[in-house]
């Protein structure tokens, strides 16, 4: 089997929630060696309240090891400290300022391993006048601007269905961190990184944020059109509705051809980009007519063959019930020790010299390697029984 590109990588995972853990999880499934740091419990709920045998931290906790550490002691810090030592990441997301309330920030730790590359994610920032009060994802979703621009015109401000600024600042930390570890390669020396829900949300905003950067222009709700690709949205079939994108002169004629509607070129409003853009509505109402004479299934065809971006609208089971879904594997099986034969969202990343595993390791149970990381540190048995009796693991 060939090896993962981060298999000589050691990293610490302070993380709870779901910002730290997603950035942490693309270490953990490309190899890292990676210690879940937990503080003692009876380890039925996770940090978000769900069950730890609950999908959610089965998803997103998987490739680790794990170990319980009461940080808040001296004994428990002595030892974290121990292993920031040997460690090449540390990735925590507590609020901005309880790392150095612990005295575990990056400057404690730089100073026993300086090529420590230490990586943190708040809700909004490190520094500055919000930077230690509380944020979660709808927040940020808020703060950012994604709920202004989501959803229907006038039906008031929408959340999107998954917790995407969360996602995104863990995915971008996973970045920052790769990026680090490649400078540490030309430097020798270690860095903090770091980024916030509300950076990563500002930045998913993308060509909506540029919009008003550049042009002063404040976007606005759009529903299901595509806010400036037109037409571009959901359409009305005999028996659902569809996506199509048929945007661009050449795109729009080879769209209507292929609907069997030559009348939709023709057609005085219709003519221009910026006059579909100023006729959106009765564009879709006139689009619709056609489409809802014939099913889904019809008009994908008929669009694919034409070479126009089209696609049905599933629920999340027929997703993973599409031929090119199940061909491409991203639901990745888990044989875990207790729930048996599982399944859980796989990586989207595919290397042709470093292929994922065929299965996933389980998400590890609270402490579960407790004993065998202080063993590694030099702890006998009577040295951990004396620190478990002490509350410290």
């Amino acid at each position: 089997m060939s090896t993962l590109p981060l298999s000589h990588l050691f990293v610490l995972d302070l993380t709870a929630h779901r910002a730290g853990p997603t950035a942490v999880r693309q270490l953990a499934d490309w190899g890292a060696t990676v210690i879940k740091i937990e503080q003692p419990s009876d380890g039925k709920m996770d940090s978000m309240g769900g069950a730890r045998h609950g999908f959610d931290f089965q998803n997103l906790h998987r490739n680790k090891q794990a170990m319980t550490l009461n940080l808040k002691s001296p004994e428990g810090q002595a030892i974290f400290m121990k292993l920031a030592a040997k460690a090449d990441v540390i990735v925590e997301n507590y609020r901005s300022d309880v790392k150095h309330r612990l005295g575990i920030d990056y400057d404690a730790v730089a100073k026993v391993n300086p090529r420590i590359i230490y990586g943190s994610i708040a809700g909004f920032g490190q520094s500055g006048p919000d930077a230690a009060r509380p944020g979660v994802d709808q927040i940020a979703q808020g703060m950012g601007g994604l709920m202004s621009i989501t959803g229907e015109p006038g039906a008031g401000p929408m959340r999107v269905g998954i917790p995407i600024a969360d996602l995104t600042s863990g995915l971008l930390l996973a970045q920052a961190i790769i990026l680090a570890l490649y400078d540490r390669e030309r430097t020798g020396k270690g860095q903090w990184v770091h980024t916030s829900l509300i950076e990563a949300q500002i930045f998913m905003l993308d060509f909506q944020a540029a919009r008003w950067l550049m042009k002063g222009e404040v976007a606005k709700q759009a529903g299901n059109d595509h806010p400036t690709s037109i037409p571009t949205g959901v359409f009305p079939t005999s028996d659902g509705y569809i996506n199509i994108a048929a945007s661009g002169d050449k795109m729009w004629k080879r769209f209507a051809l292929a609907v069997g509607a030559p009348q939709l070129i023709e057609h005085p409003e219709h003519a221009t980009p910026s006059l579909r853009s100023q006729n959106r509505k009765a564009l879709n109402q006139r689009i619709g007519e056609v489409t809802k004479t014939n099913t889904s299934a019809h008009w994908i065809e008929a669009l694919n063959k034409a070479g126009v971006p089209c696609g049905p609208i599933n629920t999340i089971d027929k997703t993973f019930a599409e031929p090119q879904v199940q061909h491409l594997g991203i639901a990745r099986p888990v044989k875990h020790p207790k729930l048996g034969d599982i399944k859980v969202v796989g990586q989207p990343i595919n290397m042709s010299a470093a292929p994922q595993p065929a299965a996933l390791k389980p998400t590890p149970e609270l402490g579960q390697h407790t004993d065998e990381v202080l063993a590694g540190l030099g702890y006998d048995g009577a040295a951990i029984a004396a620190l478990r009796a002490g509350d410290v693991i």
